[in-house]
């Protein structure tokens, strides 16, 4: 008994000391925000202030790159999640023998670091002119995060039921069809997992616009944020962390948004009954 207590409290010991490594950023982004003389000390400030946030919510700093960000993001959310169905259904559907290396091809993808492909990248986006362009990066942006979300989309896809499919064939749809008005509604939590997934790891992906985007109006907040550390060292740090409660809200909402789907799963078990 003695020996199980002290199991569970090195245990216990362990979680909370994760925990806080996960809690005391978030504290210190919380309160240095509202904290007139914040520092890099996790502290409950002496009195509370919004004077951080009015001095970030400019245009420049705050406003213009959170749109570019919206439209960088959610442009190669939407495209990655639209492909990744359209890959994803044939892989699931249908029984090939080159299903098993395209699969591995995808997961191999998935593995490669992105500072390897980027000098490669930039000079193909010089030759086609899509270098320092919106829809450059966002195609980037869905080519980079398309090989993960094929994997998911497809393990989701395998849950639905293939009866449901030919019950909907029989009465004259198409596989487009099928797709479209049966398989997708049916795996909601699914596409709601690759799209939050999708648009989380673009959003704080620093590194492809800071070398695909060369014009300071195109940037979007996860390059911008960078404009808050001198050249000195010296940083104010009250307007970086509003800056960072700012940034984050969006990712916040879109969890919210979804997290009813995220929760649902699939009952599909007597859909094929009867």
């Amino acid at each position: 008994m003695a020996s199980l207590n002290t199991r569970r409290l090195a245990a216990d010991t362990g979680l909370l000391v994760i925990a806080a490594a996960f809690v005391l950023p978030l504290a210190w982004v919380i309160l240095s925000s509202v904290d007139p003389e914040a520092n890099l000390t996790v502290k409950v400030p002496d009195g509370v202030t919004l004077d951080n946030f009015d001095a970030v919510l400019t245009p420049e700093i705050t406003f213009t790159p959170l749109l570019n960000s919206l439209l960088l993001c959610g442009g190669g959310t939407a495209l990655t999640v639209v492909c990744a169905a359209l890959a994803a259904y044939p892989l699931s559907r249908f029984r090939s023998r080159l299903n098993r290396p395209f699969l591995l091809t995808i997961l191999f993808a998935t593995s490669l670091p992105i500072t390897a492909i980027m000098v490669p990248v930039y000079a193909l986006f010089v030759q086609v002119n899509l270098i320092d362009t919106m829809q450059g990066t966002i195609f980037f942006f869905a080519a980079s995060q398309l090989p993960f979300a094929i994997w998911l989309m497809k393990n989701f896809m395998d849950g639905v039921p293939k009866e449901l499919e030919e019950a909907a064939w029989t009465d004259g749809a198409s596989s487009f069809q099928s797709l479209t008005r049966v398989v997708l509604p049916l795996m909601g939590p699914g596409v709601a997992v690759v799209t939050v997934f999708s648009f989380v790891m673009m959003w704080g992906n620093f590194f492809v616009p800071f070398m695909l985007l060369l014009t300071p109006e195109q940037m979007p907040a996860a390059v911008s944020i960078n404009e808050f550390f001198g050249n000195r060292g010296t940083v104010i740090y009250g307007q970086l962390a509003a800056f960072s409660v700012i940034y984050s809200t969006p990712v916040i909402l879109l969890y919210v948004g979804v997290a009813r789907r995220l929760g649902g799963g699939f009952a599909l078990g007597g859909a094929v009954k009867g």
